[in-house]
């Protein structure tokens, strides 16, 4: 218990991080009334059209512990006329494509919405993920939408749809008059700051623009005078960042011994490369030092030349300067 109230809420007014999966997973689970009016209003916002209801699909049980941080907190749902979506949150980039994975995930979701058996008249599916990063470093809009198309941008079927929310670049407008700004930009503000004590005034704002992010909001307030959900946020934490301390300690192991083996290598590499050179001077040392006898003893420049792998002008050369060195 002493250890549960030491990880509890910091202070009174303090949110929830709503870019934790768990927790953004939270806000459009609830069941409720107003956590579906939160799902429809973000929903809609993301794909750029109106939706008149939807219905939560069966997915993973939320994380209890630290240990099931690593699983993907997905939230899926299905619209009123059929079509499906799959929403995530990701806070940090990771090493894989994350571009191949969305398209991937939204080829399963398809798969699973056509009817076995029956004509292709599948309904459209959505594959959206809200970045903390950018995943593209080419293309840095606030929103990118992705469907099948030709190389002259003709539309295939439309049935296949990645959404991908860049929370980085949407965070820049912050301070943006409310009215200025798009139910997405809305929701990106309201998902990048809502757990900022600073930023509250201008949340507040976004939140009563907005009754889908009004009820979000509410919902977090709620969640967030749980001391239950501060240990299991604070203890995810924790546990990223044992894992991303271990991480960079093994990293920096393998530069350090990458480094090591870096310049044993340049050693060998240097006294080999050295030992080449200093025995082809060598050689040349001698060659000139023969080519010299030769001729002293009366070996014509000719047989000098081919005997020792020179030019004739070589030769010559060598036995100007020795002449010019003996006057």
């Amino acid at each position: 218990m002493a250890e549960q109230k030491l990880m509890g809420r910091p202070s009174p007014t303090a949110i929830l991080n709503p870019r934790l999966d768990v927790n953004f997973k939270a806000l459009f689970t609830q069941g409720t009334k107003e956590s579906d009016a939160a799902l429809q209003s973000f929903i809609s916002a993301a794909i750029g059209r109106k939706i008149k209801s939807l219905k939560l699909d069966p997915n993973e049980p939320p994380a209890d512990t630290p240990s099931q941080m690593q699983m993907s907190f997905d939230v899926a749902v299905t619209f009123d006329d059929g079509e499906k979506a799959d929403i995530e949150i990701q806070g940090r980039d990771r090493e894989y494509d994350f571009k191949a994975r969305a398209e991937i995930q939204a080829a399963r979701l398809l798969n699973n919405n056509a009817k076995k058996g029956g004509n292709y008249d599948a309904k459209k599916v959505f594959q959206i993920s809200v970045l903390n990063f950018h995943v593209s470093r080419d293309d840095k809009s606030q929103v990118s939408r992705y469907t099948m198309k030709s190389q002259s941008g003709a539309e295939l079927a439309g049935r296949l749809n990645v959404v991908f929310i860049d929370l980085l670049e949407i965070k820049k407008l912050f301070g943006t008059p409310v009215e200025q700004l798009t139910p997405l930009q809305k929701w990106g503000l309201f998902l990048s700051y809502a757990d900022d004590g600073s930023k509250t005034e201008y949340i507040s704002q976004i939140a009563k623009s907005e009754e889908g992010i009004m009820e979000a909001d509410r919902i977090a307030q709620r969640m967030s005078e749980e001391d239950a959900n501060w240990f299991r946020q604070n203890s995810i934490d924790i546990a990223r960042r044992d894992y991303n301390s271990t991480m960079e300690h093994y990293q920096q192991m393998g530069l350090e011994k990458g480094l090591k083996q870096g310049m044993q290598q340049g050693m060998q590499q240097g006294m080999q490369q050295g030992m080449q050179q200093g025995m082809q001077q060598g050689a040349q040392q001698k060659a000139i030092e023969d080519a010299r006898s030769f001729y002293a003893n009366g070996v014509s420049v000719d047989i000098i030349a081919k005997s020792l792998n020179m030019t004739v002008d070589q030769v010559k050369e060598i036995v100007s300067e020795s002449a010019r060195a003996a006057n």
